[in-house]
């Protein structure tokens, strides 16, 4: 008789337990299918544009996206501009076959945007 009251016991543990992971997915298929707050949506898409940013430069990235400040797009145009401006200096440079200390010295106002200023100067 204790079989019997033993078999009786499993079998009734597991009809509790399928039931409850049953119930489980439906659970969580309800809340993936509700939709993100505003807030939640700017989060996940501010955490898709700060890929490949670390430390600091990506706390300050994530901190102004999320503000909505357009500051955070606008930093890597200015690195492209850094970019774009050493270039032209650069060839610039090359051009006027400055070298030595006449080079360092036009390509730090060349830099800084006193090309013209350096040019007159040599």
């Amino acid at each position: 008789m204790s079989m019997s009251l033993r078999l009786l016991a499993v079998s009734a543990a597991f009809a509790f337990a399928g039931a409850a992971f049953a119930a489980t997915p439906a659970a969580t298929t309800a809340a993936a299918t509700k939709p993100h707050t505003a807030q939640q949506q700017r989060m996940i898409d501010c955490n898709k544009q700060a890929t490949g940013k670390k430390g600091a430069e990506r706390k300050t990235f994530m901190s102004s996206c999320l503000k909505g400040e357009s500051a955070a797009a606008a930093a890597p145009s200015a690195k492209e501009t850094q970019q774009e401006k050493m270039k032209s200096c650069n060839a610039d440079a090359k051009t006027k076959a400055l070298k030595g200390a006449d080079r360092k010295t036009f390509m730090s106002s060349c830099l800084k945007g006193g090309a013209g200023e350096a040019a007159a100067a040599h």
